[in-house]
């Protein structure tokens, strides 16, 4: 699935089977909160963090996608085009930042 038929799909399921969009302060509360729930699983994965037993049973990739959800959701009801938007940003990214990383001997 591309990005826009992604932002396409959840479009779709909005209107069909959520009724409508959460206003954008909502949205920008879940997405905010969905982050968390990432940073919580890669805490307890990666980090120092045990797993307490009601986190045991997330999944990284179903939190992800929650994540990706409410994104979609944010960019449709604000008209942002997602696949432009990730295409200006790498080449933005390219050009400020073409010799930047090869050069940083913190990366070697």
């Amino acid at each position: 699935m591309t990005i826009e038929e992604a932002q396409a799909t959840v479009d779709n399921w909005i209107k069909t089977t959520g009724v409508r969009y959460f206003n954008e302060l909502t949205n920008m509360a879940m997405l905010t909160e969905e982050v968390g729930e990432v940073a919580r699983i890669i805490a307890r994965k990666y980090g120092e963090q045990s797993f307490k037993e009601s986190d045991k049973n997330k999944e990284l990739g179903d939190e992800l996608a929650d994540v990706l959800f409410v994104l979609f959701c944010l960019a449709n009801q604000t008209g942002v085009d997602l696949t432009q938007a990730l295409q200006k940003n790498l080449d933005k990214k390219t050009q400020r930042d073409s010799e930047r990383h090869q050069n940083n001997d913190k990366l070697k």
